[in-house]
């Protein structure tokens, strides 16, 4: 995740594992992103590790290698995870992380809607790229209070971070299910 300028991103905690840096790099840049930003966890390569990198060799630097940025520009968000499991099978998308109660949290004075879908799944592993333009569609409020509500949540490390897996393609304008 390379940044637009020579400062080295700090997050306010270490809470919400990547989505904290994911938001924190979006608002720290929010007027200065680039075309075209990839979002990836910080192994290379490898099962253990990278079992979630849909490469032969799990390798991070080979998805990245093979990213269509036309197709980032055109659709705007693509998950780089196209192995449905976990996420998108029948039996994870009434996603016990994302409850009524938690979309209402985080979607409150918000850009999204209230309105809880049945359904909200997405292949997981929060690895994607996205477009200058649909982080954009998002006013900078929406990326603060997404963080803030990390930060002040009672959910653990974990659980805050597992939420936000399985809504990155709805804060970036997809539908729930992907």
């Amino acid at each position: 995740m390379p940044t637009t300028s020579n400062k080295t991103l700090t997050t306010p905690m270490n809470k919400g594992h990547e989505a904290m840096a994911y938001l924190t790099y979006i608002i720290d840049n929010y007027s200065s992103l680039p075309s075209t930003m990839a979002f990836l966890h910080p192994h290379n390569s490898g099962f253990l590790a990278a079992w979630h990198t849909d490469t032969p060799l799990h390798s991070n630097s080979d998805a990245l290698k093979s990213l269509n940025i036309d197709t980032v520009q055109q659709n705007g968000y693509v998950n780089l995870r196209c192995n449905l499991n976990p996420g998108c099978i029948e039996e994870h998308l009434r996603n016990k992380f994302v409850t009524a109660d938690v979309w209402r949290e985080i979607f409150q004075d918000t850009t999204t809607s209230q309105d809880y879908p049945l359904q909200v799944g997405a292949a997981c592993c929060a690895q994607f790229a996205i477009s200058r333009s649909r982080v954009l569609e998002r006013p900078l409020s929406d990326y603060e209070r997404f963080r803030q509500w990390i930060i002040e949540s009672d959910k653990t490390d974990r659980i805050s971070g597992r939420i936000f897996e399985y809504l990155w393609h709805v804060i970036f304008g997809m539908r729930p299910v992907q």
